[in-house]
């Protein structure tokens, strides 16, 4: 998982990230996690595989007819 550091934050804002956080009854740290999640990531956005899928939809579609391989292969040599 990744962290990151907020430098430079108004107290002010800090302030209110905690109240914020005590009135939902978590960590600031997970009131700020909420937070960015929410921003970056909204409901109800268009996901890639969504979006192509629909596009592909649109332009009529196609069939795939993938036959398994299923010749034995060789092991990978490490020497």
């Amino acid at each position: 998982m990744s962290s990151i550091t907020v430098r430079n934050l108004p107290e002010e804002t800090h302030r209110a990230l905690r109240v914020r956080a005590a009135m939902a009854g978590r960590s600031t740290e997970a009131e700020v996690r909420g937070i960015l999640e929410n921003v970056a990531r909204p409901e109800g956005r268009i996901k890639l595989g969504t979006l192509l899928a629909e596009i592909g939809q649109q332009a009529g579609g196609i069939d795939l007819e993938i036959e398994p391989d299923n010749s034995p292969t060789e092991p990978v040599g490490l020497e």
